[in-house]
């Protein structure tokens, strides 16, 4: 039997690849609202981040979810995920 394939992502703060699940995905929808998609189901561009402080400042930085999706991301945004990381 063969072995399940674990899907990779890109983390867009540090560049690594690694485990879709152990990564933060957000999301930006048809309407063009961004948002952080807990559940990884939510239909719409998504881009995936580190649970990790140094990668979502690195990410805020370089403006790479703004490039990700070709949008302006709200200050609330970024809010947002440093809660859902904890900090």
């Amino acid at each position: 039997m063969a072995e399940r394939k674990i899907p990779l992502r890109k983390c867009v703060g540090c560049g690594e690849m690694k485990d879709k699940r152990s990564l933060v995905r957000i999301v930006r929808g048809k309407d063009g609202s961004v948002s952080v998609d807990l559940t990884g189901k939510a239909p719409g561009r998504g881009a995936y981040i580190c649970k990790s402080a140094e990668c979502l400042k690195a990410a805020q930085k370089a403006k790479r979810l703004e490039k990700s999706f070709s949008a302006q991301i709200e200050p609330e945004i970024y809010e947002r995920l440093r809660t859902e990381l904890g900090e």
